[in-house]
């Protein structure tokens, strides 16, 4: 939701971050994963890796093996409704998938997974040039802010 989002400046310096990203929909992908690193850079954060797996199903198994590696992940992926129930499927397992990981490992993932109606709507929030918002650098946003803030709240 491009209205009303905030604005979030963190210092993500120190961090070690990686983009988990699917691979359908190359070119709705790729603009999230440069968004996610544009966000990143932004951040401060230097040690960034990326992570590429299949579709939007496996960014839950990747995020588990790889979240006690890093101090922040972003999942990013894109489910284009079609004709049959897959796109519910797919969008409940990777949003319940994700959500208990992070709960579980205690590591904030910034969650950029598009789930929209037609392919139309992808782009917009893919961070394209003529994109109206940029769900991966938001994603990478969050994920860093959510670093800080538990850092702040709970001192190591």
């Amino acid at each position: 939701m491009k209205h009303g989002a905030p604005t979030i400046e963190t210092d993500g310096s120190g961090l070690r971050v990686a983009v988990v990203a699917a691979s359908w929909h190359q070119q709705v992908m790729d603009g999230l994963v440069d968004g996610a690193l544009r966000g990143l850079a932004d951040a401060h954060v230097a040690r960034v890796d990326v992570v590429r797996v299949p579709g939007t199903f496996e960014l839950s198994v990747a995020c588990a093996t790889l979240a006690q590696r890093y101090d922040a992940l972003v999942a990013l992926g894109v489910v284009i409704r079609g004709g049959t129930p897959h796109f519910d499927y797919v969008c409940h397992a990777a949003t319940t998938g994700i959500t208990e990981v992070s709960v579980r490992t205690a590591t904030p993932i910034g969650f950029g997974v598009l789930t929209c109606d037609d392919e139309a709507q992808a782009l917009d929030r893919a961070g394209l040039p003529g994109s109206a918002e940029d769900k991966g650098h938001e994603a990478a946003t969050a994920a860093v802010a959510t670093v800080a803030a538990l850092r702040a709240a709970v001192p190591s």
